[in-house]
């Protein structure tokens, strides 16, 4: 893992798009962590910085967004700027939260207002849900993982695939049945008793069917009080990360099929 880092200077702090001014100035552990920087391995299509479980920590609030650039111009970057307080627990500069199930980069922590700050770029306002979201919307947050953490849901990386529509909410008892639509593409990943992150939320998937290219999971009463997604409707989009064990066996599959010359399954 030595050959993935090298030193460099650091930048984040230089950056002239951001907005918010911290009140904390970065101390020398915090210089010191971000001289070790990720640079991309070619072996890999995107490299794991930061894994997530998936066990939703707190509901935040988004405080602000706005585009980073002074022309306002939709097509450039945002910043967002959330209130938590849990998550804000040992979190410095640099870290990744998981929003909505999206791995971000704090850019700002203001400790007193109990806010802190990340950068969405036009890629992830493409990929997710996160740009429909305004000023007093829910968020499903959660810290990156540490050696000490508890393993409570599943490997999630952050790294939302795509997007599903809520089509139905069907309430059995005090649990709750979500049936949600997404591409083609993405449900031939997901399988019966598999894995998902629904807007970051780690849960297990019931049915998948495959002519209304929707699947279906239950929510139990526990987990409505603690995360977003309850309290959406009918229609609203949610962001999905399947799991990555599909995806790896999809690719390797793919690669052995050509080898033999048999055909290719679906590029993931």
């Amino acid at each position: 893992m030595a050959a993935l880092f090298s030193y460099t200077t650091p930048s984040l702090h230089k950056n002239p798009l951001l907005r918010f001014s911290s009140p904390l100035k970065p101390s020398p552990s915090y210089l010191s962590f971000h001289k070790l920087q990720f640079k991309p391995n070619p072996r890999f299509s995107r490299l794991v910085t930061s894994l997530f479980t998936g066990i939703v920590e707190e509901i935040g609030h988004i405080d602000q967004v706005g585009p980073t650039s002074d022309s306002g111009d939709d097509n450039g970057g945002f910043e967002m700027r959330i209130g938590a307080e849990i998550v804000l627990g040992g979190t410095r500069l640099g870290d990744s939260i998981a929003v909505n199930g999206t791995c971000l980069t704090v850019t700002d922590i203001d400790s007193a207002g109990s806010r802190f700050s990340v950068g969405l770029s036009p890629e992830t306002l493409r990929r997710t849900s996160l740009g429909g979201l305004g000023p007093g919307s829910p968020v499903n947050l959660e810290r990156s993982l540490t050696p000490e953490s508890r393993m409570g849901g599943h490997f999630v990386q952050g790294h939302v695939d795509g997007t599903g529509e809520i089509v139905k909410f069907s309430p059995e008892g005090d649990s709750l049945w979500v049936t949600v639509r997404t591409d083609p593409d993405l449900l031939r990943l997901i399988v019966p008793k598999g894995f998902i992150a629904v807007d970051g939320t780690s849960l297990t998937v019931v049915g998948v069917y495959e002519e209304e290219s929707t699947f279906d999971f239950m929510l139990i009463a526990y987990t409505q009080q603690k995360i977003v997604l309850p309290t959406k409707k009918v229609g609203d989009k949610v962001n999905l990360e399947v799991d990555i064990l599909g995806k790896y066996v999809e690719k390797l599959l793919s690669g052995r099929l050509q080898a033999l010359g048999v055909g290719s399954a679906a590029s993931s």
